[in-house]
Formats: structure tokens, C-alpha cells, sequence
């Protein structure tokens, strides 16, 4: 059963720009948290932004500034803006949504930022 779905990621040159998005299941109710999420090969799962039920934001010092989360509540998705790219951007980036009483994860979507 596929409760979340990925798609936007690519290919972009540096400076550009892709938006990802994140569509829950109907069957996910009572969301806390949604978030991005990003592994590059050899390094840890790291988080790039969350934004709660309430509105609040939090991104990663390395993205701040270049990246914005938004959700679309009525299509219970959520989106990741990317701007200004940059090489050390590449990796796999993951969708997460929280609930009161469990987490769910998205399947990946590979972004390669490459000149």
C-alpha cells in the first residue's frame, strides 16, 4: 500500500531549480509533522525542513534561505521549493509525515545537481 508518493526530483545544472512534492494517502489523518528529509551516498540521513500542523518552519542551516517548505492542505501535500542548487545538494531526498501515533516515509526521489 503506497501511503506517500514522491515526485519533482531530477537533473539541474547549479543555480537551478526544482520543486518536490508529496502526496499522502486520504487515509492519513491527524498530521503533525511534514518534512524533507535527504541521504547523500556515505553520509547520514539528515533533515532539510519540517513544517508543523501550527505553521512553523525549520530548515537546515545549509538550505536556509534557498530552500522553502509549503503544504497544500486540502490536497494533503506537501512541497519542497529548491532554489539556487548546488552540488553538494545531491542526494535522495525523502518525504516524512507524523502523527499522533505513527511515521511514514516516502519512497525517494533522487536529486543530482552536476555541471
Amino acid at each position: 500500500q503506497v501511503q506517500l508518493v514522491e515526485s519533482g526530483g531530477g537533473s539541474v545544472q547549479p543555480g537551478g531549480s526544482l520543486r518536490l512534492s508529496c502526496a499522502a494517502s486520504s487515509g492519513i489523518s491527524s498530521i503533525r509533522v511534514m518534512g524533507w528529509y535527504r541521504q547523500a551516498p556515505g553520509k547520514q540521513r539528515e533533515l532539510v525542513a519540517k513544517l508543523t500542523s501550527s505553521g512553523t518552519t525549520n530548515y537546515a542551516d545549509s538550505v536556509k534561505g534557498r530552500f522553502t517548505i509549503a503544504r497544500d492542505n486540502a490536497k494533503n501535500t506537501v512541497y519542497l521549493q529548491m532554489n539556487s542548487l548546488k552540488l553538494e545538494d545531491t542526494a535522495v531526498y525523502y518525504c516524512n509525515v507524523m502523527t499522533w501515533v505513527q511515521s511514514y516515509w516516502g519512497q525517494g526521489t533522487q536529486v543530482t545537481v552536476s555541471s
